[in-house]
């Protein structure tokens, strides 16, 4: 598909008239999902689908519209010429834009990776088996996922992953269920087996009767993907140019009083390591890593390229939402985990997050499937539902007793218009004197 796209956009460039610029970008993919309930096949189907977008430039004015593709010319090509004649038309209805930027030096690529995934009738073999005698709910999606962009400046950029993401409960009963996932671009039973060994072990304490605490200060220790929601959190404001300049983050008091986090905390937006694309619509490389937070200190934005021309200063190339966030290991050992947790309170997972107090970055939220007691590094009984509500300089700050040095891959699981190509690199958070409200 890459060439047909750039023929597209060669002949789309033709047609051009005088001051007039073109942008062209391109997503599709082509996945397998198979739905999972009660441990059996209940939806298997697969997608193939294909979008570009083009925005029209004349010097401040741009206008832009998308479309799907059938990959067939005879049908795409005069959808596309008719697409443009009416961008054309419609162009000089729209008001100058004072923050336009686009890249105006040619910088092509081209990143594809071979496709080690499973076939899907394997991976699923390998799921159904881990489900015998449990009731295992979830999803597996399985695919490439393409991207490309290319401009009548003559740059043109491609890219393709393929990767998998299987996202899964054994469920128990009532509200009792221990979430589990397992992603990458090549599949490892062994890998998967340990996933599945740790969520049967946890499936099995469950089973006994649910406690519940007082609301207090507990040592907590908060598994990556209850990390994942954490930093879900501190994406939505954190780390834009905008947000900050506008002084609506909720790092509000590192940026104005110059809060610190641990020194042990270290958060990138690690491009290089995700499964987005490093190029923007606006044709702007991004570069490989972009610090955030350095030894708990906030150290660069990432920058729009509205924002580098609202506020002239470089951009980052692409949006002010990091893609690929990533934060650095810490010195714990997986399996000393529950050693160095003692007595307290093991949380899976996360949910119902929101800010409490956004300027103080404090969040409330939920715990959710399996969270635990833990009394002298052994797990005793399943915890009821709790709500916590913390800040982020107790959490990741003074309160914060290490980080494990294992790190998990957590794609985001959203496939809702298309399979998303977020993803974040996490570890696990032993935390001391984490408040739960109720």
């Amino acid at each position: 598909m890459m060439e047909l796209f750039y023929k597209y956009v060669d002949d789309l460039t033709a047609s051009l008239s005088g001051n007039e610029v073109l942008l062209c970008c391109y997503e599709s993919e082509g996945s397998d999902f198979v739905r999972f309930n009660r441990s059996l096949i209940r939806q298997p189907g697969s997608v193939t689908q294909r979008e570009i977008l083009l925005r029209l430039i004349d010097g401040k004015r741009h206008i832009s519209s998308s479309t799907t593709l059938s990959g067939q010319p005879d049908a795409d090509a005069p959808k596309l010429n008719a697409m443009l004649k009416q961008l054309r038309s419609d162009l000089s209805h729209v008001p100058e834009d004072p923050y336009l930027l686009y890249a105006t030096d040619v910088n092509s690529s081209h990143e594809t990776h071979d496709n080690t995934l499973p076939a899907s009738d394997d991976a699923v073999n390998a799921v159904l088996a881990a489900g015998q005698g449990r009731d295992l709910v979830g999803i597996y999606a399985s695919g490439s996922i393409e991207a490309g962009f290319a401009n009548s400046l003559g740059q043109k950029n491609w890219y393709a992953r393929p990767s998998f993401n299987m996202d899964w409960c054994f469920y128990d009963h009532g509200d009792k269920a221990v979430k589990a996932s397992y992603a990458g671009f090549a599949w490892d039973d062994r890998d998967f087996a340990r996933n599945v060994d740790t969520a049967a072990d946890q499936l099995g304490v469950l089973s006994g009767n649910p406690q519940t605490i007082d609301p207090g200060e507990y040592r907590v220790f908060l598994a990556p993907a209850a990390m994942q929601e954490i930093m879900f959190m501190l994406c939505c404001g954190g780390f834009g140019l905008k947000d900050h300049r506008t002084k609506n983050t909720p790092l509000l008091k590192m940026i104005a009083d110059g809060a610190t986090l641990a020194p042990s905390v270290t958060i990138r937006e690690n491009t290089a390591g995700g499964l987005a694309p490093r190029f923007s619509y606006y044709g702007y490389t991004k570069p490989d890593s972009v610090t955030l937070v350095d030894s708990g200190r906030y150290r660069d934005c990432l920058v729009s390229p509205r924002s580098a021309a609202e506020y002239d200063v470089p951009t980052t190339g692409g949006n002010e939402w990091p893609n690929s966030p990533e934060m650095a290991p810490g010195t714990l050992a997986a399996g000393d985990v529950l050693k160095a947790l003692d007595t307290g309170v093991y949380v899976n997972t996360l949910w119902y997050l929101n800010y409490s107090d956004l300027p103080a970055c404090r969040i409330t939220g939920m715990t959710r499937f399996a969270t635990f007691w833990v009394e002298g590094g052994e797990i005793v009984a399943p915890l009821n539902v709790m709500r916590f509500d913390e800040t982020i300089y107790r959490m990741l700050g003074e309160n914060l007793i290490d980080l494990t040095s294992h790190r998990e891959f957590l794609p985001d699981n959203d496939t809702y218009f298309a399979r998303s190509t977020d993803s974040m690199n996490l570890p696990g958070a032993l935390i001391d004197n984490f408040r739960f409200t109720l």
